[in-house]
């Protein structure tokens, strides 16, 4: 996914460019084969949808609609927020969906979906990926599947037409994650731009430090649809 070095919105926006630029690249073919070669069947453990296993579940806009449409009290400003002007007000690029508070997804009851049929996108693709990240001795390099052997069962038999569908519905997935990301990085220049405002590490690591404590809220702008929706979140949500 996307790294923005040292909260630097060019940087961000050219990596994101650059990144769609590699997704649009890689081969078919290539995708493919990963795919049938790995032979990934779940196997219903539901580790996916609690904190043991992912940190949150980020929505593209288009779920947005769709999960605010079922419960619109289901979705918080995503963490990690990527920049915070020197008034202390933070921007970041999306929503997540809330989580219980032992940290599984609020849509989970007893090791199932609640909204299955509807379930956000990256849901539908996980665990495969496409996309560039670094190993733990920090190689970058393409990743197509999250928590290898880790969770379900590898080496099954798939069917070639199966393993095209993952592969078209991953690489959608992809590019619509970058397009909004490149997206976030361009209305936050913007938005910088027009108002005479800048990032600045410092306050951002004084206002987290103090919302950790309890000590005040944070003023989030989310990036939805094009635009920043203000949101204020309190300690403790």
């Amino acid at each position: 996914m996307i790294n923005v070095k040292k909260n630097n919105i060019e940087t961000g926006l050219s990596d994101a460019r650059e990144e769609l630029a590699g997704v649009k690249k890689f081969p078919d073919p290539e995708f493919v084969g990963i795919i049938k070669g790995l032979g990934f069947r779940c196997e219903l453990c539901a580790r996916c949808c609690t904190k043991e296993f992912n940190d949150h579940v980020f929505l593209l806009d288009a779920d947005l609609a769709v999960i605010r449409q079922i419960n619109p009290d289901s979705v918080t400003p995503a963490p990690y927020p990527e920049f915070c002007d020197q008034k202390g007000r933070f921007y970041v690029s999306g929503y997540a969906l809330k989580t219980k508070p032992d940290g599984s997804c609020i849509f989970l009851e007893n090791k199932r979906c609640k909204i299955y049929d509807r379930r956000p996108s990256i849901c539908r693709v996980y665990p495969y990926m496409l996309h560039r990240e670094a190993d733990g001795s920090g190689n970058v390099d393409w990743r197509q599947i999250s928590g290898l052997n880790e969770h379900g069962s590898y080496y099954s038999e798939l069917e070639n037409s199966e393993c095209e569908a993952i592969a078209r519905e991953t690489r959608a997935y992809e590019e619509a994650y970058l397009r909004q990301m490149i997206g976030f990085f361009e209305a936050v220049k913007a938005h910088f731009q027009k108002n005479g405002l800048k990032h600045v590490q410092s306050v951002y690591d004084r206002r987290i430090r103090e919302f950790l404590k309890g000590k005040c809220e944070l003023e989030v702008f989310v990036y939805y649809n094009g635009e920043f929706e203000k949101c204020n979140l309190k300690p403790g949500t």
